[in-house]
């Protein structure tokens, strides 16, 4: 691999005791669950990475809060280190799939170990026992 690690955000939404996931359309992992995220670009902040890309995959508007921690995903062709938020939901509740997502949903926290998620997210969720707040 001749490319450096990208800086990533992805964000924990968990509300009413449900998880918003969204459906990877394409890139790696599509057709598996994922919390919502993606690259940070040029001159942005992690936080306004993260609204701006949850907005982008859902429609939906939400604030930054407390780091959760840091994830790397390396693969054949990628590197990215992931920087994952708690995050509050600002507004509606009601999410609209958008950009690269196939799919979004609530799914209850309960039900989380049931779906096909993206390789390593719930042994990071466990790890930093995000589903525990």
């Amino acid at each position: 691999m001749t490319t450096p690690p990208v800086l990533a955000v992805s964000a924990v939404i968990i509300d009413h005791a449900e998880i918003l996931l969204v459906e990877r359309g394409a890139g790696p992992a599509s057709g598996d669950w994922a919390v919502p995220g993606g690259r940070v670009e040029s001159g942005e902040t992690l936080a306004e990475a993260l609204e701006r890309e949850v907005r982008e995959e859902t429609a939906l508007t939400v604030e930054a809060g407390e780091l959760v921690g840091l994830n790397q995903v390396i693969g054949n062709a990628h590197h990215y280190v992931v920087a994952c938020f708690y995050t509050r939901l600002v507004g509606t509740r009601a999410p609209t799939a958008g950009s690269d997502a196939a799919a979004v949903a609530w799914v209850p926290v309960n039900e989380l170990r049931t779906m096909q998620l993206v390789p390593g997210l719930l042994d990071f969720l466990d790890k930093h026992q995000a589903l525990r707040r």
